[in-house]
């Protein structure tokens, strides 16, 4: 029972799910997301951290109460200088301890008294408050230096894979790799996420993973459609879905891998043991890396297919594929087909609608020439005079 269960079947590549014949959806759907990741991303806009929005950073010291009682005190006072608290974490460790409060940007004035009056609410000196301002200008930096990275890695990648496979499987890598990038985008726009250095940071780590996912699926796509025109078993479109089944299980297997680590940084580190810092890295590596696998499998290979089926060669390749099956379908046998394939009965029979499109059809590999044998051809009889022990006449 368990070995034609559904994972059973997954690790030997023989699940048969209809992948690449479901195209028209898989490409439906993420033009669906697509449009919300934009919408939101236009409309609603990013929840920039002080790094690029500017603002100022004050660290309390752990010993004045609980992150939510620093939070709700600090955020008081705030109110009272005209700014107000951003985002409050825990940072530091091994005795180091301190609550990071960033808040919207401030003057040298407003600063400095928010710093006193911090010090007076929790009743320690205000020296022990470390106050530090950030310029948008860093953040921008930031930002143009990742911009011009990713660029470059999109140049090398898709140089890459023209070399290592061809020009349609570089182009529908670079797609999944740029709706990968939209689409986790667009998720930190909805919930609200914080954009961080540490967030730019993980947005180019993923990257690396999507591509590998990509490269593993391509690679077995390659193998399947190795001489495929010289065969009439299999379309394209088919031979691309085998593929993507029987790589299927090694994709996921992969994912899961990578995606508990970088989940115990996320809920662990940063959710249960408190440490902030880890929060941006975390967060943006898994979604990235969840959406990697997602887009690698439903839209990479589908639109492989679709480029492919362009092809001219590919194209006659196809129909003939298809005649060949309307053939048998209909019941027709190759005795009935044509004279020549009662002779070679390996012989594809060659419909006019094929032969018009494609030319004339080649024979099989390995195929034998349609005629008398060769014993025929000289009269003899067939296993005669050269036979050991046989006597002639």
């Amino acid at each position: 029972m368990a070995e034609t269960g559904l994972a059973a079947r997954l690790y030997r590549g023989e699940a048969g799910l209809n992948i690449v014949g479901r195209r028209k959806v898989w490409f439906t759907v993420a033009a669906v997301l697509v449009m919300i990741a934009l919408g939101s991303v236009i409309f609603r806009g990013f929840s920039l951290g002080i790094e690029f929005a500017g603002g100022n950073s004050f660290q309390v010291p752990t010993s004045v109460g609980t992150l939510e009682q620093v939070e709700q005190r600090a955020g008081e006072v705030l109110t009272g200088e005209g700014g107000r608290v951003v985002t409050t974490q825990q940072v530091g460790g091994g005795g180091g301890e301190f609550y990071e409060l960033r808040t919207t940007e401030l003057d040298a004035e407003q600063a400095e008294a928010v710093r006193v009056e911090l010090g007076q609410v929790f009743n320690i000196d205000p020296a022990e408050i470390a106050s530090n301002r950030v310029s948008e200008a860093w953040g921008s930096q930031v930002t143009n230096r990742a911009l011009l990275g990713l660029v470059i890695f999109l140049a090398l990648v898709t140089v890459y894979l023209v070399l290592r496979f061809e020009w349609q499987m570089a182009v529908a890598a670079i797609f999944s790799l740029v709706m990968n990038l939209v689409l986790t985008a667009g998720l930190y726009s909805i919930v609200g996420f914080e954009v961080t250095p540490s967030t730019i940071i993980g947005f180019l780590t993923i990257l690396g993973f999507a591509l590998y996912d990509v490269v593993v699926v391509f690679d077995k796509v390659q193998e399947n459609t190795r001489g495929i025109t010289a065969n009439n078993n299999q379309t394209y479109g088919e031979a691309a879905n085998l593929a993507v089944n029987q790589s299927l299980m090694r994709s996921i297997n992969t994912s899961v891998v990578a995606l508990l680590p970088v989940g115990g940084i996320l809920f662990i580190g940063a959710g249960l043991l408190g440490a902030g810092t880890l929060k941006d890295l975390g967060l943006v590596l898994f979604v990235g890396m969840a959406m990697a696998f997602v887009t690698s499998i439903t839209l990479a290979t589908p639109l492989l297919v679709v480029l492919k089926n362009r092809d001219p060669r590919i194209q006659a390749h196809n129909k003939r594929v298809l005649a060949r099956r309307g053939t048998v379908n209909r019941g027709e046998t190759p005795a009935k087909a044509s004279p020549a394939a009662t002779a070679e009965p390996e012989q594809e029979p060659v419909t006019a609608e094929a032969g018009a499109l494609a030319g004339a059809a080649a024979p099989k590999v390995g195929a034998r020439p349609a005629g008398k044998r060769s014993g025929g051809a000289r009269g003899g009889r067939p296993g005669g005079g050269n036979r050991p022990g046989g006597k002639r006449r």
